[in-house]
């Protein structure tokens, strides 16, 4: 494992085990002075630096790493980086996989095709609470029906827009002037219908299917 440091306030660890994307992209980063950087090449070594450093604003994941299981792995650095962002980092761009990782709990599907001029834009959304899936490298589900979308209420598109911005369920409570036990059990409502895995989920099918109206109400 590597680390370069910077004084920066966002904290990125890049998991691959291609040596090469690895510390390209490492260095290309830790130019950028809002950034600090960590390199893993295993399961193993990803997980000691996230017990190391306590936890990073944003994980890049290649799934494809030794010691990983595919996408089942992504629950187990949801669960140690619970305070970060975890994202997938592949060359893989099927849609089924993305949707798969999402539903996991990733925070985001970062191909590595992407510019590296447009990766800091990215890391930086990710790291404000945002869920970044490029769309060309996503197509939208086939479910929810759509009469499933038009049984969303009023307070439900607010709700779902206010996740989409990263918003806590307490301060979405604030924001729309209910408990925050209303917020949540509004969530279970809007998981059931767009019949999403999570609430991270339920952003990306709403983003996908034109239900984000921000700064609209």
């Amino acid at each position: 494992m590597e680390k370069s440091h910077t004084h920066s306030t966002v904290s990125v660890l890049i998991a691959d085990d291609h040596d090469l994307v690895r510390d390209a992209l490492a260095q290309a980063l830790s130019f950028d002075k809002r950034f600090s950087v960590t390199t893993a090449d295993s399961y193993m070594a990803a997980l000691a630096a996230i017990s190391k450093l306590g936890k990073v604003d944003v994980l890049l994941l290649d799934i494809v790493m030794p010691g990983m299981n595919g996408l089942k792995s992504i629950e187990d650095f949801v669960k140690v980086n619970a305070d970060g962002a975890v994202v997938v980092f592949s060359g893989n761009i099927a849609p089924d996989f993305i949707t798969q990782a999402l539903a996991l709990g990733a925070r985001g599907f970062i191909p590595k095709t992407l510019p590296l001029k447009s990766l800091a834009t990215a890391i930086h959304l990710i790291a404000s609470g945002q869920i970044f899936v490029p769309f060309v490298a996503y197509s939208p589900p086939k479910e929810p029906e759509i009469e499933d979308l038009e049984r969303l209420s009023l307070k439900e598109l607010r709700i779902l827009n206010h996740v989409s911005d990263g918003l806590t369920n307490k301060e979405i409570a604030w924001k729309v002037d209910v408990a925050e036990v209303t917020v949540k059990m509004h969530m279970r409502s809007i998981c059931t219908k767009l019949k999403a895995k999570n609430r991270a989920h339920a952003a990306i099918i709403a983003a996908q299917n034109g239900l984000l109206l921000h700064n609209t109400f």
